[in-house]
């Protein structure tokens, strides 16, 4: 079973692949201080080490594209070569850093990778920072990968499949339940996965309602917000009520719109005792994420701000 559904953390905080740009600028920035010193004393020498530091970065880096849209002809005409395993990691790296048609490109080979790619801990770390991008396109490709790497076929069968893992074994619950969420957001039997992402929402282990919770906010649906703002408000356990936050403000596969129908709730939470400091903080951010505005932690300030800007 894959590890990253075997701790309580959701997949959005465990540890993400970086980005190819930041790791090039870590590389480069651990040379620095050895070579300041080198110059101080050596300077020939720095000159001649500067020479094949600039050489190795160059091939870490690979030369950067005029514009996306030339990178990605580029691009296109060498990934038959490759295999399919690095199809896949490439694409989905340069989707994340939004390299024109990357996702297309990775869209329409995503069924002649299935049942040839591995869940190595590159691509792990590659996906994992898609689920979590600010992008909600380069989220879906990440989606769709995730079905492509399990051989997942888009169908009821893979839905009802999912179904019946999670009833008879425990085990595989945080996996089953968010490749359930995954595949509903897909169009496959989002009726079924909501009434058993639902049902075990309200289970009595809290790691089975995590997962359940994480399945709802990929899910994605109108009919999920009211039941993550409920589990925000009243499940019992601190960490669940936070993903449903998330869930509702950030995380998962619900629209602008979808998460603006929160806020009237949102609003009423501010002033709601079943919330203490911390989790009224939360509402804040929530706020915050799903509006853009910058209001301080005051009930009334939000309250005139979403009489002037709430939608019409």
């Amino acid at each position: 079973m894959d590890e990253r559904f075997q701790s309580n953390r959701p997949i959005d905080e465990q540890p993400q692949e970086q980005p190819r740009g930041v790791r090039i600028a870590i590389f480069a920035s651990a040379l620095l201080l050895p070579l300041t010193l080198m110059i101080a004393l050596k300077p020939a020498a720095a000159r001649a080490a500067w020479e094949q530091i600039a050489s190795i970065i160059q091939l870490k880096s690979d030369p950067l594209p005029a514009s996306p849209a030339k990178f990605s002809e580029h691009l296109n005409e060498g990934l038959a070569s490759l295999a399919p395993q690095r199809q896949a990691e490439l694409l989905l790296e340069e989707s994340i850093n939004h390299y024109q048609g990357a996702i297309e490109q990775l869209s329409s080979r995503m069924d002649s990778w299935r049942g040839h790619l591995k869940l190595n801990p590159h691509l792990s770390g590659l996906l994992d920072t898609a689920l979590n991008s600010n992008d909600r396109r380069v989220r879906a490709a990440g989606i769709e990968l995730e079905l492509a790497v399990y051989n997942l076929p888009k169908s009821p069968e893979s839905a009802q499949g999912l179904i019946q893992r999670i009833e008879s074994d425990p085990a595989a619950r945080p996996w089953a339940l968010w490749m359930l969420g995954a595949i509903g957001n897909r169009g496959v039997e989002p009726g079924p996965a909501l009434e058993t992402l639902l049902r075990y929402s309200r289970d009595a282990d809290e790691k089975t309602r995590h997962w359940a919770v994480e399945g709802l906010s990929l899910l994605g649906s109108d009919a999920t917000i009211e039941p993550l703002l409920d589990i925000f408000r009243n499940d019992r356990s601190m960490q669940v009520r936070e993903r449903a936050a998330c869930g509702l403000a950030q995380s998962g596969m619900l629209t602008k719109d979808q998460r603006l129908t929160a806020v009237p709730t949102l609003l009423n939470y501010t002033e709601d005792s079943a919330f203490d400091s911390t989790a009224r903080t939360w509402v804040y951010q929530a706020l915050r994420d799903i509006t853009g505005a910058s209001i301080p932690n005051d009930p009334t300030a939000w309250r005139n701000w979403w009489a002037e800007h709430a939608p019409r």
